[in-house]
């Protein structure tokens, strides 16, 4: 699990990838790659989303696939027989995360409350996705809920682009954080799939401007 979570932090941004159809997955993953994004975390919103992963997992073994709204154990076995290497879900759903941790496979459930955390933490976790993070009021909102819970590290996904990306980056409790604008399906169904390597590249100059821009200011 901990191999993920590095490969989460070294990034520092994980692309949410919506497909409508499955042979867009592995251009879509070349290009994010080209970037310089070797993750990506494939929705569980369309019925292409198994045979995404299974193709990506198959033809481009360097990139670190996920499956991300996973609402089931079925559909979290699913993911898991496709060749995804982390789980990601929009809310806690114990049955889901047990059954993770029971194959250890790297989960990182939602969670937008404390109870959500309380259960993260009894269940041994130490990692979590707040979601959705603007609409529940953003980093003052993650902020407050992180101080009694300082063992975990969180995701921020939702709403998150790059005009506010850096604000959260900033927090420390941040781990990375999941957004979509480089890969919107409007860019992936036009086939233009430059837009995505241009995208992802100013991503990846971003994250790394930024931590040097930190590291300076910590001396």
């Amino acid at each position: 699990m901990d191999d993920i979570f590095a490969v989460f932090a070294r990034v520092g941004v994980i692309p949410v990838v919506v497909l409508d159809d499955a042979s867009s997955a592995v251009p879509v993953c070349n290009a994010l790659m080209e970037g310089g994004l070797n993750v990506a975390e494939i929705t569980f919103r369309t019925a292409s989303a198994a045979d995404s992963i299974r193709r990506i997992s198959r033809q481009i073994p360097e990139m670190t696939v996920g499956a991300g709204t996973v609402l089931t154990v079925e559909h979290a076995q699913e993911a898991l027989e496709a060749g995804a290497r982390f789980i990601v879900t929009p809310g806690f759903n114990s049955r889901v995360v047990e059954y993770c941790l029971d194959s250890s496979v790297t989960i990182a459930p939602g969670c937008s409350t404390a109870t959500d955390m309380t259960k993260a933490v009894e269940h041994g976790l130490g990692v979590v996705k707040f979601f959705p993070a603007e609409a529940i009021g953003g980093l003052k909102t993650l902020r407050a809920l992180a101080a009694p819970f300082g063992m975990l590290r969180f995701i921020p996904t939702g709403g998150i682009d790059p005009h506010n990306i850096r604000e959260y980056l900033g927090f420390e409790k941040v781990l990375a954080c999941g957004g979509t604008w480089m890969v919107k399906p409007d860019i992936i169904r036009s086939g233009d799939y430059s837009l995505i390597v241009s995208a992802s590249r100013r991503c990846v100059e971003f994250v790394r401007e930024f931590r040097d821009m930190e590291k300076a200011v910590k001396g």
